[in-house]
């Protein structure tokens, strides 16, 4: 355990220029969400800022927790009743920060979603797709071609999680795109882009016909199991930077 600590402002100004946060038109606010105490000395990261990772985080205590997907996103109710408020109870209760960062952190070249995915994925020369703005589309290539049964097995076992493949089982996989989370509908870029296969996190039914129709491998690797590596990677960066504390939790969500 280090002793090493940050005062709440100086970590929401570095987080803010690190994942360049002003950059992005989002869903919900970057940044800081929910304001705790004044010092920062241990941290917990998590993909969903849900109840049983803010239990875990009292349990640690925490400081602030890091998530992706934090509250206040566009379109949801305003008050502060029923589910939302016990979370956000339970943050004031505990003088804990919560700091979200949504498409910043999918997009960010080091630390994000998409980057983090291809590392543990062993995608070659990963890269972005311009034609997409925000950098959230990336393509790269495997080091040779696979069978599309080896790479289902291969992204199943790295993502400790069944992938869903559509397409045709004798067509060889050698270059790939790839979007974590909610990003079936970057199917058509795919296609554009001459890939052989497209991974995201969710499916939608139109994403079958869309895969089947223009002969491109699809695989669905789940939202949370392809978004669980970049908020990880950012608390590991946090830790060693500043010498805080940190604790991954990862809170099972099949979905």
């Amino acid at each position: 355990m280090t002793n090493n600590e940050i005062d709440r402002h100086s970590l929401s100004m570095y987080l803010n220029e690190f994942l360049n946060v002003a950059k992005f038109k989002d869903y919900a606010p970057n940044g800081l969400q929910v304001q705790g105490k004044d010092t920062i000395r241990t941290i917990v990261t998590g993909v969903t800022a849900c109840q049983p990772l803010i239990e875990q985080a009292i349990a640690l205590n925490a400081d602030a927790i890091l998530v992706h997907h934090g509250f206040f996103w566009k379109n949801e109710p305003e008050v502060l009743t029923g589910m939302k408020y016990k979370r956000i109870k339970a943050l004031i209760d505990h003088d804990i920060s919560l700091f979200g960062y949504h498409l910043p952190l999918d997009a960010h070249h080091g630390v994000g979603n998409n980057a983090q995915l291809a590392q543990q994925l062993g995608i070659l020369n990963p890269a972005v797709y311009e034609d997409v703005p925000q950098d959230l589309l990336w393509h790269g290539h495997l080091m040779q071609p696979v069978s599309a049964t080896e790479f289902n097995a291969h992204l199943s076992h790295v993502l400790h999680r069944d992938a869903l493949h559509i397409g045709d089982c004798t067509k060889p996989i050698q270059t790939v795109a790839w979007c974590t989370g909610g990003a079936q509908d970057y199917i058509d870029h795919a296609v554009a882009m001459g890939v052989d296969a497209f991974i995201s996190g969710e499916v939608s039914e139109r994403t079958y016909h869309s895969a089947m129709e223009q002969n491109i491998h699809y695989f669905a690797a789940g939202h949370h199991a392809t978004e669980r590596y970049g908020i990880q990677a950012l608390g590991e960066h946090l830790a060693e930077k500043f010498g805080l504390n940190h604790h991954f939790v990862d809170v099972v969500n099949p979905v």
